[in-house]
């Protein structure tokens, strides 16, 4: 039975997000909110995590996993990054971006794409996250919360438990958490390639919205 923890929005509670970040620590999947959609995450080296994810999600080693990291110090520990690739990051983050990039010898091979070793890294804007963040002082390994046969990512915490009260450890809400998923962008190639139209503006990257 899952847990289910109800976090102030903008100030969580020190003791629930230490207790969030236990069972994370303990190899606990857990659902939450973030700036744009619901996430499935936990820690990024349990590789028993990473099933856990693909069989909830329905995907296969393909699956890009995303890493959520506390600031673009940390994205560049996780990937590799150019000074142009910096510079486009920094003006976008904290927000509803994810970022594919060739990872680096500091993650495990698992957790990268099996063939273009990539993976995607983020640094969301949200208090809930980032306090998480900041008590397990490393990323969180995430994959948006779309289940098989959903045509959007869960956004209802109470369905959330209904639906995987027996597949994950613990439910956080924290206030309204909206359906639209991040904006994907492909930096590996040089320029972004648009992966993914997603709730972030397109218009940093030269890109025009449908």
């Amino acid at each position: 039975m899952a847990q289910f923890f109800s976090l102030h929005p903008e100030i969580p509670q020190p003791r629930l997000i230490r207790q969030a970040a236990e069972i994370m620590r303990a190899g606990g999947l857990v659902a939450f909110p973030t700036d744009s959609a619901y996430a499935l995450g936990g820690i990024t080296g349990d590789a028993d995590l990473l099933q856990r994810i693909r069989r909830l999600r329905g995907v296969d080693e393909r699956h890009n996993f995303t890493l959520m990291c506390r600031d673009l110090s940390e994205i560049a520990k996780y990937a590799r990054v150019d000074n142009a690739q910096y510079r486009l990051l920094k003006a976008v983050t904290p927000g509803p971006y994810t970022f594919i990039l060739e990872g680096t010898k500091e993650l495990p091979r698992r957790v990268l794409h099996p063939k273009r070793k990539t993976i995607g890294l983020r640094v969301p804007e949200h208090p809930v996250v980032a306090a998480l963040l900041q008590e397990l002082d490393e990323p969180i390994l995430t994959s948006t919360l779309l289940l098989p046969g959903d045509d959007f990512p869960l956004t209802d915490p109470e369905e959330i438990r209904d639906r995987l009260e027996k597949q994950v450890e613990l439910v956080i809400e924290a206030g309204y958490c909206g359906p639209e998923a991040t904006t994907v962008i492909d930096l590996t190639s040089g320029a972004p390639v648009l992966i993914r139209a997603g709730r972030g503006d397109l218009a940093p990257f030269g890109f025009e919205a449908d």
